[in-house]
């Protein structure tokens, strides 16, 4: 194969249904048993699903695990600059010839039926991971839940359903009840399930939906709780208290995927696993400072962030992260996908920003325009302006305040196409 084979064989795999996302599993049972069913042969699974933190959440477990020499296996999506990131076998990103082998035997085993590009990938991860021994496989829910196509583990070690909020309406439904209901669709009969916090609405959905199925739940203000106390995080739970230091991924909400993942290793026996998991997990986008790089370079005297936050939730977590940073003024870079509710997740930033320039996302069919971001940034009280690129975007800002603090935000889509041009 080609040194880049697998590049044209994900585009191959983008032809195979028209449609992007189509939440059905019955394509990838089809395919999947075409594999031999490598969903059967994986190492224990610990499956998560949520709005928000779900990433982070698995970045601390494998943080975790890894420090006690487990080998662990993980699954998440999407990728920030190129696909290859999606897939982790035993702590390594996975190889260029090891994804394309795959690749291409799921493209061989579709036999050209039509089935999504997530769906044939997450079964390429699948096939990945169950041929390389690993003593964990952690597997990120895409959308949804039920219908989504990790939801393929017939019997997970342990499932985590992270804060639910409203996102994907027009896929999952338009109240947080039935969002939830989507999203309880990966608990499975007598499986543990971790919940992080959790408006009422959401959680009546996920305690009646584990009664039903005798899963055991240990739930966020019921079986653990996590909060700061003077600079440090105090985790507590039915089997003692924990005083550790603050996450090294930064902002307050992640206390609350910290204790997520601190509750899911604990029920795992691995208490000696709880600091690295908050001390040295590595998640790229998530309030991710650059320090180094062409963009950094166009702007030296800035203070550069990135954060691929996309959702009203996440910009009221946004919020009240910039809200503790000393204070500078603060500029925003936003480029979004038109299915997200712009003015939402703008709403809570407006009064912490001096300007926002909005940004069409490069290379992404399904980005907002940039017009369409200003007038959203309008709406939300922010004053804004437009500009062609995320560089001269830059420029702009650091010709009017050399100084200034200056935030790209508003998609993971936006953040690949970032690090990437930042090398």
């Amino acid at each position: 194969m080609s040194p880049d084979a697998s590049s044209a064989l994900l585009e191959r795999m983008k032809t195979l249904h028209p449609v992007t996302i189509d939440l059905v599993l019955d394509r990838m049972w089809r395919l999947l048993h075409a594999l031999d069913d490598p969903q059967d042969k994986l190492p224990p699974v610990i499956h998560i699903a949520g709005t928000n933190g779900k990433g982070s959440t698995q970045a601390m477990i494998r943080a975790g695990l890894e420090s006690q020499g487990l080998r662990v296996h993980a699954y998440t999506s999407p990728h920030l600059a190129r696909f290859h990131e999606r897939i982790r076998l035993s702590g390594q990103i996975i190889s260029e010839p090891a994804l394309a082998h795959v690749l291409e035997d799921c493209l061989t085993a579709n036999a050209g039926q039509e089935i999504t590009f997530f769906e044939i990938t997450t079964a390429a991860a699948l096939l990945a991971m169950a041929r390389e021994p690993a003593d964990y496989c952690l597997l990120e829910v895409g959308l949804g839940g039920r219908l989504d196509a990790t939801n393929v583990i017939p019997h997970p070690a342990m499932t985590i359903i992270t804060p639910v909020s409203l996102d994907h309406e027009s896929y999952l439904g338009t109240t947080l009840a039935q969002i939830a209901g989507e999203k309880a669709g990966i608990l499975k009969r007598g499986v543990p399930c971790v919940v992080g916090p959790q408006e009422d609405a959401a959680l009546e959905v996920i305690e009646a939906k584990a009664a039903r199925l005798g899963a055991p739940l240990l739930v966020y203000g019921q079986h653990w709780q996590v909060w700061e106390e003077r600079g440090r995080m105090i985790y507590q739970d039915e089997r003692g208290l924990l005083d550790l230091p603050l996450p090294n991924l930064p902002g307050a909400h992640q206390l609350h995927n910290a204790g997520a993942a601190l509750a899911a290793l604990r029920h795992l026996g691995m208490d000696a696993a709880a600091e690295p998991a908050v001390t040295r997990a590595d998640w790229p986008a998530r309030m991710q400072r650059l320090r180094h790089g062409p963009l950094v370079e166009a702007a030296p005297g800035v203070e550069l962030w990135l954060d691929g936050g996309h959702n009203p939730a996440a910009g009221q977590a946004l919020a009240a992260h910039l809200a503790t940073l000393p204070k500078r003024p603060t500029y925003l870079i936003c480029g979004m996908l038109n299915t997200k509710d712009v003015v939402g997740y703008l709403t809570p930033l407006a009064g912490l920003a001096e300007r926002l320039y909005a940004v069409t996302i490069p290379d992404e069919p399904l980005t907002l325009p940039a017009e369409a971001t200003a007038a959203a940034a309008t709406k939300a009280k922010l004053p804004n302006e437009i500009a062609t690129t995320t560089l001269s975007a830059l420029q702009a800002i650091a010709a009017t305040d050399a100084h200034a603090r200056v935030l790209i935000c508003g998609s993971l889509h936006l953040a690949g196409a970032v690090l990437r041009e930042n090398g």
